[in-house]
């Protein structure tokens, strides 16, 4: 039996929305037979709706006397031991679920996930990682978003864990690149310098070699390494084109006949092209390099996001990522 935990308060629209994620999930879990058993963490007066629901027997509650607000300090987040968030790491920490979710505040999830869940033993920072959709499917981006400054040493192991999320999504032989200002060897501060030369010695061919920030929605390479500052910035950047894309579209389609002729032959199209471009349909990310599961939902998450976020919970578990991860580590000693 699979047990993925929700951390219900967690996220702008806790804890409705992350209810009814949750149920989605649990109507998935019922059609579907595998399983999964979902627990809601969360406090007694927002879960006692649930307690006789029809979909009970798919999920169970655990109480939590706090939960932790989305701008809440990541060493707070440390000292608030009754919040939903940290009952949760600590249900991960104890083997008592195989994977945790939550749309709570990034940095107390970070601090959550390394110091009370701990870390994958020769991972020195957990790095987000982020598939975004490309020309050759998606591309793993990571860190997206939890180390703003690193060592050169600490993108091969955001590599390696990215290769394992790759194999998880589907590519057999993943292909890693270094974000950089240019494609070739010499580019790049002193930084990247010495990293590129480390994931060649480590990766050999494997290691693409230098990409730019075109070639991550081109998908020149299946896995993208970055600090987590440039990951974020080159993530957010996309979602604003994405948007940007999709409000032009609408626009144009309204300004003339052949605008709206053209909306309707393509219509099929265009939704497909939005469902690629929703952050929703990929639902939440990784914190690779935790030992244990444990999946950041964005904090604007609604029911879908929620659900689909579960569902990456899922996924990490049943194909073993962090068992592949491990043996992956164990060889470079």
């Amino acid at each position: 039996m699979i047990r993925i935990a929700l951390d219900v308060m967690g996220g702008d629209k806790a804890p409705e929305e992350t209810k009814a994620g949750a149920l989605l999930f649990a109507e998935e879990i019922k059609k579907s037979k595998k399983h999964v058993h979902l627990v809601l963490i969360g406090t007694e007066n927002d879960l006692k709706d649930l307690e006789n629901h029809p979909l009970k027997s798919y999920f169970s509650i655990e109480i939590a006397r706090d939960y932790l607000p989305m701008d809440i300090k990541p060493t707070d987040a440390l000292r608030r031991k009754e919040s939903s968030m940290y009952v949760g790491a600590q249900l991960l920490r104890d083997k008592k679920i195989d994977a945790f979710v939550s749309a709570g505040n990034t940095g107390a999830l970070l601090a959550c996930a390394t110091l009370v869940v701990g870390r994958i033993p020769g991972i020195e920072r957990p790095a987000l990682a982020v598939p975004i959709p490309s020309l050759n499917g998606f591309t793993v981006l990571i860190d997206g978003g939890a180390n703003a400054e690193i060592r050169p040493d600490y993108l091969p192991q955001f590599a390696a864990m990215g290769i394992e999320y790759a194999k998880i999504l589907g590519k057999r032989f993943p292909k890693v690149g270094l974000l950089n200002v240019g494609t070739e060897e010499n580019k790049g501060t002193e930084m990247q310098k010495m990293a590129y030369a480390l994931l060649k010695q480590r990766f050999d061919n494997t290691f693409y070699g230098n990409v730019e920030g075109n070639d991550i929605a081109l998908g020149t390479v299946d896995v993208v390494v970055t600090d987590g500052f440039t990951g974020n910035v080159a993530l957010k950047t996309m979602e604003g084109v994405a948007k940007l894309i999709s409000h032009i579209l609408k626009q144009e389609a309204k300004k003339s006949i052949d605008g709206i002729l053209g909306a309707f032959l393509f219509s099929r199209v265009l939704k497909k092209l939005k469902k690629n471009l929703d952050p929703r349909t990929y639902g939440g990310t990784f914190f690779l390099g935790v030992d244990g599961i444990v999946v950041k939902a964005h904090g604007n998450s609604d029911r879908i996001a929620i659900k689909n976020a579960l569902n990456v919970a899922l996924k990490g578990v049943e194909g073993g990522l962090n068992e592949n991860l491990k043996r992956e580590l164990e060889g470079w000693k």
